[in-house]
């Protein structure tokens, strides 16, 4: 019987897997994350290097350290955060920032959708 549980329920239990997968462990697309990015993150954030909008350029973002960027002031919890942007780090702090960095001062809740994700950090680490 449990193959048949398989058959008739696994196509609908793909997404959710997907979901609770890390996005760092995931193979993101980068144009569905220039979506997601433009859906969930352009309002604030540009890709373009140094141009600033309410938050910092995130451009070269992978590999750069946290709160460091040059001509951007950001919040003290994230200026002493210690760390640099990688896949891992960047999946949590997309799904949740104040996990990551409580105190800081970005407002945003997080993206609870670990495909969407996937595809938001392939597209960060090259914009195109």
């Amino acid at each position: 019987m449990p193959h048949l549980i398989g058959r008739a329920f696994g196509a609908a239990l793909l997404p959710l897997a997907l979901a609770a997968t890390p996005a760092a462990a995931q193979s993101g697309d980068a144009t569905r994350g220039r979506a997601v990015f433009q859906g969930q993150c352009g309002v604030c954030h540009s890709v373009a290097p140094g141009k600033a909008i309410i938050g910092p350029s995130l451009a070269g973002i992978v590999g750069r350290a946290a709160g460091k960027q040059a001509g951007f002031a950001y919040s003290p919890a994230l200026a002493k955060a210690g760390f640099k942007w990688d896949k891992a780090k960047l999946d949590a702090w997309i799904a949740g920032p104040a996990k990551v960095v409580p105190g800081n001062r970005m407002p945003f809740a997080g993206l609870a959708d670990g495909a969407k994700r996937a595809d938001l950090i392939a597209y960060l680490a090259n914009p195109k």
